[in-house]
């Protein structure tokens, strides 16, 4: 077994703070918006506030018993090796590019592009049978969200260029 290069622990942790801190952003939020019950009900960031709360307490609890147990033989575990950790990211980083490539092509493009590049690359399909699941399952999409249900999602170019 070859050594680890990330220690369990520290990716709990690490984790466990990321929940936090989306939690703070989402009470932040709830607090902007209001989050009491109003006289007519509840308030836009009433159930939202207590939603970020959990995740407050969730990722403080994890911390917490993170720490307890730190020198658990089990807390000492390698979360991956080197070689693992590669592998992860050779899936996170095209995952980033498709939210770079949502914000500036729009998410049917860069949707279409991202499900035919990892068919081809993982799923060694060809091509042409990339191609056309990737623009299919996007037209599908499109037809679903901008024009059967009216919402709207992040356009790119191509949709300005059709008038959408």
């Amino acid at each position: 077994m070859s050594q680890g290069f990330i220690q369990k622990r520290l990716v709990e942790i690490g984790v466990a703070l990321c929940f936090v801190i989306v939690g703070v952003l989402v009470v932040v939020d709830s607090l902007r918006i209001g989050y009491r019950w109003a006289n007519d009900g509840p308030e836009p960031g009433y159930f939202i506030f207590y939603i970020g709360c959990l995740l407050i307490l969730g990722g403080l609890l994890v911390v917490a018993q993170t720490l307890k147990n730190w020198k658990a033989a089990d807390a000492l575990a390698s979360f991956a090796t080197f070689g693992e950790f590669k592998l992860m990211l050779l899936m996170l980083i095209p995952t980033c590019v498709y939210v770079l490539g949502v914000i500036f092509l729009g998410i049917y493009l860069a949707s279409s592009v991202f499900v035919a590049a990892f068919m081809m690359w993982q799923g060694k399909f060809s091509l042409f049978k990339s191609a056309i699941i990737g623009l299919s399952l996007s037209a599908i999409l499109f037809a679903l969200f901008e024009i059967w249900f009216l919402i709207s999602l992040p356009k790119g170019p191509i949709e300005a260029w059709l008038g959408y």
